[in-house]
């Protein structure tokens, strides 16, 4: 995959996941942005850190979690689908 089919990608996942629109921080915007860079620049390992923290920001943010609570707690006692509970955890053992 080249730099402009993997901007392809991340638009096309744009337009199919955020139907409705999302409503962000501008600071987990901008973590979101780098993600999507890293991962077009081929950056595989920074994608997957930054978007963790970006998810982590978004649950800090939405569900008013406290600085102290644990990105497996928070993923954990969200109010999200299950299938996508899991996925979460998977994703967060890989920044482990």
């Amino acid at each position: 995959m080249n730099e402009r089919d993997r901007w392809d990608y991340i638009l096309k996942l744009d337009e199919e996941l955020l139907l409705g629109g999302v409503i962000l921080s501008e600071w987990c915007s901008f973590i979101v942005r780098e993600a999507d860079a890293a991962f077009v620049a081929g950056a595989n390992l920074a994608a997957i850190l930054t978007s963790v923290s970006g998810i982590e920001t978004y649950l800090r943010s939405e569900y008013g979690y406290g600085k102290g609570e644990s990105l497996f707690r928070m993923i954990d006692t969200a109010p999200i689908d299950d299938t996508l509970r899991s996925g979460l955890h998977r994703l967060r053992m890989y920044r482990n």
